[in-house]
């Protein structure tokens, strides 16, 4: 028997040391929930568990910015609906102002008074709609110069958008007695005098001053008849002539005078002169029907202003393509011109059927971008990028918009510059809303990826509490055994008193 040394005591009480240790950190994860609450109780764990959860709260963040985002893009889109309505009613009112039954001054003066109260509100709505203090529909801080659509001012061809700031366009091929509408009026393709002249010496047409020769003018067969010398014989009846003609049926006077009949035209250059008062020279298939364009040439009939001539035509075309393509231009920059060249302005004299176009143009706000982070990480794969460009009337082309001429070509030209206009707006709504679908589904994977994710934290942090019970249970009761054995431990060493008395 020992008394320095209780050796049953120290281990008992060795072991009811660690059993309170253990039953501490049973307590501590019961009462937690956390089977991690420190990193010495799982340093790799701990690790991993903390990449998660910053991955979890940067995708519970993504997925607000990407509803933030949402918002946005409806406030947008929102907007331009009304604008969408205004330039809906403007067509209305357009189409309403090139109906040749308005009045010059009145009805006209009304329609355009709507039309610039339209035109104001679409430009208050750009200009204040705005989504956290940002404005969503005015652009960014500095300007930019965008183009205007090309327009064929109703004319019939084919127009070439070249994608550069100008365009081409090709009219149909005229011929003389087409007909064709230039300006909202009717004209007729007459020949001019050089048009007349190159009929005639055509290969196939053969009109010349040669016996047998035919030729019609306005419906009547002429013959040239050759000179013929009178028959001088006793008693003949038959008379000559000095010189060849033109004619439908020529006869001599039989008085035995030797003078003769005159013919209709004397030569060609009788037919052509005549040709060129307005009159239709026929021979076999091939025809020709003059302008009567004298004094002053200008490729306008004297007789009839609806006949002109093809470079009148063109002329007038070009003027029309010009005030088509003004629509819009702020900064007076439309020219229409040549094929060859946009600076040279269509005449009687260039005109070919082909124009240079130079579209106008209008000085703007740049378009407003901006990125919505929907990632965890710094990857920019993770931005998606919203543009809304500036929705004012200079940026949809109908800025000064005007349908209150005299003749309503104005408002017919207006109606297709409100047509690109509603085309502008409603490209810009759908690359909205094909952003808004886009962020509904980011949304939806960012929430996936997070319920996935803390699923996975949870594993590895979470107490698994019918697990620990059972530990805090098992703890709980060595705790007590080891009291008892304690208790016993020191009692054992009580026998040595016995040994003293």
């Amino acid at each position: 028997m020992v008394v320095q040394h209780n050796m049953q005591a120290a281990n008992a009480n060795r072991m009811l040391n660690v059993t309170t240790s253990a039953q501490s950190k049973s307590t501590e994860k019961l009462s937690s929930g956390y089977r991690i609450n420190r990193a010495a109780d799982d340093a790799a764990g701990l690790t991993i568990s903390e990449k998660m959860r910053k991955q979890i709260r940067g995708l519970d963040q993504a997925s607000t910015n990407a509803q933030d985002g949402v918002s946005s893009v409806q406030t947008a889109e929102g907007a331009l609906t009304e604008v969408h309505s205004m330039l809906q009613r403007m067509n209305e009112l357009a189409t309403q102002a090139a109906n040749g039954t308005n009045s010059k001054d009145s009805d006209r003066q009304a329609i355009q008074d709507e039309i610039d109260q339209l035109t104001t509100e679409i430009d208050r709505v750009s200009e204040t709609t705005k989504f956290n203090e940002t404005y969503l529909l005015k652009g960014e801080d500095g300007t930019k110069t965008i183009n205007m659509k090309a327009h064929d001012a109703g004319l019939k061809g084919k127009l070439t958008d070249n994608g550069d700031g100008t365009a081409t366009f090709v009219m149909d091929t005229l011929n003389a007695g087409d007909k064709v509408s230039i300006g909202g009026k009717s004209y007729t393709i007459g020949s001019d005098d050089a048009e007349v002249d190159k009929w005639f010496t055509d290969n196939g047409n053969d009109v010349k001053d040669a016996a047998t020769k035919k030729v019609t003018v306005n419906g009547t067969e002429y013959t040239y008849y050759a000179a013929k010398a009178a028959n001088t014989t006793a008693g003949s009846l038959t008379d000559g002539w000095n010189a060849g003609w033109y004619a439908s049926a020529p006869t001599d006077k039989g008085d035995g005078t030797g003078t003769a009949l005159s013919g209709k035209f004397a030569d060609v250059d009788a037919i052509k002169a005549e040709v060129k008062k307005g009159a239709t020279v026929q021979n076999g298939t091939k025809s020709v029907t003059g302008m009567n364009d004298t004094t002053p040439k200008d490729g306008v009939s004297d007789t009839d202003a609806t006949v002109i001539s093809k470079n009148k035509a063109y002329e007038l075309a070009s003027k029309e393509l010009l005030k088509a393509n003004q629509i819009g231009d702020t900064e007076g920059k439309a020219k229409v011109g040549t094929s060859a060249n946009v600076d040279t302005a269509v005449d009687l004299t260039n005109g070919d059927g082909t124009f240079s176009i130079k579209v106008g143009q209008a000085k703007v706000a740049n378009s407003l971008a901006f990125s919505l982070h929907v990632g965890a990480d710094a990857d920019m794969t993770n931005k998606i990028q919203v543009n809304i460009d500036a929705m004012d009337s200079a940026s949809l082309g109908i800025k000064g918009l005007n349908v209150k001429d005299d003749s309503g070509n104005a408002a017919t030209y207006a109606v297709d510059a409100i047509s690109d206009a509603i085309s502008k707006v409603s490209s810009q709504r759908s690359s909205l809303g094909a952003v808004q679908n886009r962020l509904e589904h980011t949304i939806n994977n960012l929430d996936n990826v997070v319920e996935n994710t803390t699923t996975a934290e949870s594993r590895i942090r979470d107490t698994d509490m019918a697990e620990e019970m059972v530990n805090y249970s098992k703890n709980n009761i060595l705790a007590q055994a080891g009291q008892s054995m304690l208790a016993q431990a020191n009692q054992s060493n009580q026998g040595v008193l016995s040994l003293l008395q």
